[in-house]
């Protein structure tokens, strides 16, 4: 691996362990075995590394929860793909050095330069879950669908992290969740 690479790994350690705020760029440093010069030229700034592992962490977690990886179950659309696909994401978010817990400093965070990397990661994380759910590639995702349905996974993400943060125990889990959204479906029948 060069810089870059372990300067990346080396921040993710650091994102995981201390979290955005107490990350500092020695701690980056000492984690990847480079030198502070090399941050800059690799990345531009701390923050802006940060912020790549940060959106790096949340493509693995993605990753171990079915992106990439094992099949979830129900027909793409279903009401057990729903379930299936958020039972994923809260099993992950119970996992000890969630990422999830790192979510909820990010969003409080007043750095422009962070904020604005992680806006374009938004429309691509919508257009992740969007894949997910309906069982396609995310390249045959479009733009329209992931501004649209992207972000209502997208805000449902934000609000499950909020709620995990705050209160573990009563958070609500995939099977919640898919009894809110079947009286929700159930109620715009009747309408």
């Amino acid at each position: 691996m060069g810089h870059r690479e372990d300067l990346l790994e080396g921040a993710k350690r650091c994102l995981l362990e201390k979290g955005f705020a107490r990350t500092t760029a020695r701690d980056i440093v000492k984690e990847s075995g480079t030198n502070l010069a090399s941050i800059g030229y690799h990345y531009g700034s701390k923050d802006a590394l940060l912020a790549q592992a940060y959106v790096a962490l949340l493509e693995n977690v993605a990753d171990a929860f079915g992106w990439d990886g094992p099949e979830i179950e129900g027909a793409p659309g279903s009401l057990e793909r729903f379930r299936g696909v958020w039972s994923s994401i809260v099993a992950s978010m119970r996992e000890p050095g969630s990422v999830w817990r790192l979510s909820m400093e990010v969003m409080t965070l007043d750095l422009p330069e962070v904020r604005e990397h992680l806006a374009g990661a938004q429309r691509e994380g919508g257009r992740g879950l969007v894949a997910l759910m309906m069982g396609v590639p995310e390249g045959e995702v479009p733009d329209e669908t992931a501004d649209t349905l992207g972000r209502f996974y997208m805000t449902l993400m934000t609000g499950l992290i909020a709620q995990w943060t705050f209160d573990a125990k009563t958070a609500p889990d995939g099977d919640a969740l898919t009894e809110g959204l079947r009286q929700i479906v159930e109620a715009a029948a009747k309408s």
